[in-house]
């Protein structure tokens, strides 16, 4: 996730950021250039129409046209923000999550009892951990902490990756229960947390396993290629060569748009605008580590 401030205007303007649509958008950009100028010159240098040709109708197509292209653009981009948004808030909860279990599990389990409180301390952000690379689709047992009773090198990256640390925490939470460690009543506040670490892999799993539907997406950028291919025949005879930045400008606009949702959607990935997965990682292994 890129770090900046809001209020640098300056910079916002000026720079080109290695994710900027702009530059993911330069081919097409050129091809459209090159397309427009094409049309333009074929139009105005062959067929030389009259002020009264029936190509200025197709004009008032694009003025129909253009606002039911802007109500799809905005549902588009709300879906993909509201996607976003609702995977920051699951990676809120279990931040949230991870410091509560740690701040009970400080107070509950003895302090002498260094096996158990390093236990914790490793394998509530080892969880963290799981979840993002279970996300991004990678094993990296070298981000888990060992602890007792867990060595990254017995981590099996076939099997569900968060599933595996669930079950490592529940297992130890019941051994001390049997052991007497922890009582009934002890239980009855923990499991809370415990189940929240579930909820939340569920509702990232949601996100990142469904995207939007394909003929949704489909028929959107089939919309804006239609819509800018036509646009110079629509304005060729008033703007004429001018067409060609008019309609790179609609282009890179409507494109952009698109583009943006389609990489937001999903914000569990290493994109410039996705969640930045490994600093909330990082943060949990370090609260959790100071509670505990």
């Amino acid at each position: 996730m890129i770090d900046y401030d809001p209020k640098d205007w300056l910079r916002f303007i000026f720079s080109i950021h290695k994710s900027d649509t702009i530059r993911k958008l330069a081919p097409a950009l050129v091809g459209m250039a090159v397309y427009c100028a094409l049309v333009a010159y074929f139009v105005i240098e062959y067929l030389h129409p009259g002020p009264d040709s029936d190509l200025k109708n197709i004009a008032i197509m694009h003025s129909l046209l253009g606002f039911v292209i802007s109500l799809l653009l905005v549902f588009r981009t709300n879906t993909a923000y509201d996607r976003w948004w609702e995977g920051r808030k699951a990676w809120g909860t279990l931040t949230n999550n991870s410091r509560n279990l740690a701040l009970k599990l400080a107070h509950i389990l003895e302090t002498n009892d260094v096996e158990s409180r390093q236990f914790f301390r490793a394998m509530i952000p080892n969880y963290a951990f799981a979840l993002k690379n279970h996300l991004r689709g990678t094993t990296l047992p070298g981000e888990l902490e060992p602890c007792p009773d867990f060595d990254p090198a017995d981590f099996d990256p076939a099997k569900h990756q968060p599933n595996q640390m669930a079950m490592r925490l529940f297992s130890k939470l019941d051994e001390l229960y049997q052991r007497g460690t922890i009582r009934a009543e002890h239980l009855l506040v923990l499991n809370m947390e415990f189940s929240t670490f579930t909820d939340v892999c569920g509702i990232c799993e949601r996100i990142h396993g469904t995207p939007i539907p394909f003929s949704y997406s489909s028929f959107l950028k089939k919309f804006i290629a239609v819509y800018c291919l036509t646009l110079p025949l629509g304005y060729v005879l008033s703007l004429h060569y001018w067409v060609i930045p008019v309609v790179l400008i609609v282009f890179y606009v409507l494109a952009s748009l698109e583009l943006i949702a389609e990489e937001i959607e999903d914000p569990f990935g290493t994109d410039a605008n996705d969640l930045p997965t490994d600093r909330m990682s990082q943060g949990i292994r370090k609260a959790v580590a100071e509670l505990l």
